[in-house]
């Protein structure tokens, strides 16, 4: 494992596809940085975080044996392994809110942006950016964030944390590289937020509407039990969560 340790940085994606533009990186190459000026989220937001504070890096993985329309399978991998290692630190009530933030209780404390590089229509890497909100303790205007120190009253290591959350990805993209598809979808199933519980979601044109969590397809689409008595499958960029 390779890692790069950086004290400020516009994005650890970023610095991570300009490597990637060049030459692949070697496998489980790791950029971690004291602090994010330009940190990114899902469909363009942005990730606001303390200089210092938390915990802001990006992977490199190699995913060649992965077909393509398996690469949904790398963020129930990512989101996974994410959880598994917060749950040995002891952090409550952990869920994945789909697609990949990663709840306590109600509570977002870590975000996650993969970004898959395809060539000749095939996976070829796969750079996983996470941002976990660690010792941080105000959060401006974001009601729904909170962190690790927030949660427990404890100052916790960002390299300990680090190191767990790498020890987690390395198992479970072994599992993924031996296609344990079913176990990978199943244990991410049984994380996600609000699972199988009446829930209020908006779809695309501002429309709101009442439905049930059921499961997902293997491409990451939601598959929710709608008032009409029929699952309906939406993408991401078709419905939203409220909650």
């Amino acid at each position: 494992m390779y890692i790069i340790k950086l004290d400020a940085i516009d994005s650890t994606n970023s610095y991570l596809k300009a490597m990637s533009a060049v030459n692949l990186p070697k496998d489980f190459t790791v950029v971690v940085a004291n602090h994010q000026t330009q940190g990114r989220g899902q469909m363009g937001t942005i990730w606001q975080t303390e200089d210092g504070k938390n915990l802001t890096a990006s992977v490199f993985k190699e995913v060649g044996s992965i077909a393509i329309e398996k690469q949904f399978y790398i963020s129930m991998v990512v989101a996974i392994s994410i959880c598994k290692a917060l749950d040995y630190l002891k952090i409550p009530k952990l869920s994945i809110k789909w697609p990949n933030d990663i709840l306590s209780a109600n509570k977002k404390i870590c975000g996650i942006l993969i970004e898959n590089v395809i060539k000749q229509n095939q996976l070829k890497g796969s750079i996983i950016g996470f941002g976990l909100n660690v010792n941080q303790k105000h959060f401006d205007n974001l009601p729904k964030a909170s962190s690790m120190n927030l949660l427990t009253g404890i100052v916790y290591d960002r390299d300990e944390i680090l190191s767990g959350i790498l020890t987690e990805l390395q198992a479970y993209f072994k599992l993924l590289d031996a296609k344990n598809y079913s176990e990978i979808k199943t244990q991410y199933e049984t994380l996600l937020f609000r699972k199988d519980k009446p829930s209020t979601f908006k779809n695309e044109d501002g429309t709101i509407f009442s439905g049930i969590i059921k499961s997902i397809t293997e491409t990451g689409k939601l598959n929710v039990w709608t008032e009409d008595d029929i699952i309906k499958t939406f993408d991401l960029k078709q419905v939203t969560l409220l909650y």
